[in-house]
């Protein structure tokens, strides 16, 4: 017989997050990601590797030649799953999807694209960095 899984549970409502009334723990959230061999190969051995009740990960593992249109299946069942936090991503692969990204307004999960050591960082292709770039009305 197989161990079983603790029950999840979902994550809290928006308005509690605002409110900074939430604490996420092991319990409620997980981290996803997108990324490259090297890149998920670190965060997995860093332990954010999960599979839910339908044997869904909670990752995927990029290459130069996974096509687009997995990289967006993955990407819009990690955005939609209840449990997931942070979506990292790394930025070359963001790029590939870069309307998707752009159009994801929700505050959970919130995607973090990184660097990969394969291809340089261009703050000018990070959404976050753009963001704060409004916020303080200058360059940063």
């Amino acid at each position: 017989k197989g161990v079983s899984q603790p029950a999840r549970q979902t994550l809290p409502s928006l308005s509690s997050i605002m409110a900074g009334k939430v604490t996420f723990t092991k319990k409620t959230a997980l981290m996803g990601a997108i990324c490259d061999e090297d890149t998920c190969t670190g965060l997995l051995l860093g332990g954010i590797g999960d599979k839910d009740s339908k044997q869904r990960t909670n990752f995927l593992v990029c290459s130069g030649d996974t096509p687009v249109v997995d990289i967006e299946a993955k990407f819009k069942e990690l955005t939609k799953r209840s449990d997931i936090a942070i979506l990292l991503i790394n930025q070359h692969i963001a790029d590939e999807i870069r309307g998707l990204i752009d159009s994801h307004d929700s505050p959970v999960p919130t995607i973090v694209v990184i660097p990969s050591k394969e291809h340089a960082y261009d703050p000018s292709k990070d959404p976050e960095m753009e963001r704060a770039k409004m916020m303080f009305a200058g360059e940063l």
